[in-house]
């Protein structure tokens, strides 16, 4: 990893921070963190190798990915006041993004400490091609993540929304 990498990789964990301390669900909430995983993506990403297992290690990251969005997802806090939804993400919530990055970030120090030939050792046995095929399987379980975890919290906040709603036309 170099400095650019830990530069990425900060920017991204700020998008926790943001989380914790919480705020109105708005059009800057949604489309903050798309944007920093898409720019991150633009970066490092320079194709989806699908020879071999790629593809199985691809997806299989991805949806692990998936699954750590939706669990935070899951596990922020939403309430309602009369100007919006707000969310705000707790230790759970917080815990499981912090697990992907660290995952991702694990990884990549590990692959240039000590750890390489392990990972190719690994790659041959399992029929990945390359490099390309863990930059992409990383880069699809981030963007997935954040997607997943936008899609459960504004499902959430929709649902919040007209429950509420439906509360008031009765009354």
């Amino acid at each position: 990893m170099n400095t650019t990498d830990y530069i990425v990789n900060a920017i991204l964990v700020l998008l926790v921070v943001r989380q914790i301390r919480g705020g109105r669900l708005d059009l800057t909430s949604l489309l903050l963190p798309v944007v920093l995983v898409s720019a991150t993506a633009l970066y490092y990403l320079r194709s989806v190798p699908t020879a071999g297992n790629d593809l199985v290690l691809e997806l299989v990251l991805a949806g692990a990915g998936a699954a750590l969005g939706a669990a935070c997802g899951v596990t922020t806090q939403l309430w309602r006041r009369e100007d919006g939804v707000y969310a705000k993400a707790g230790f759970a919530a917080a815990a499981l993004w912090v697990l992907g990055m660290a995952t991702r970030t694990g990884f990549a120090f590990a692959s240039d400490h000590g750890a390489g030939t392990a990972i190719a050792d690994f790659s041959r046995t399992h029929l990945i091609t390359g490099a390309q095929a863990w930059v992409a399987a990383f880069v699809l379980m981030a963007l997935s993540e954040v997607v997943a975890r936008l899609v459960v919290i504004r499902y959430r906040a929709y649902r919040l929304s007209t429950s509420t709603a439906a509360r008031v036309a009765l009354a």
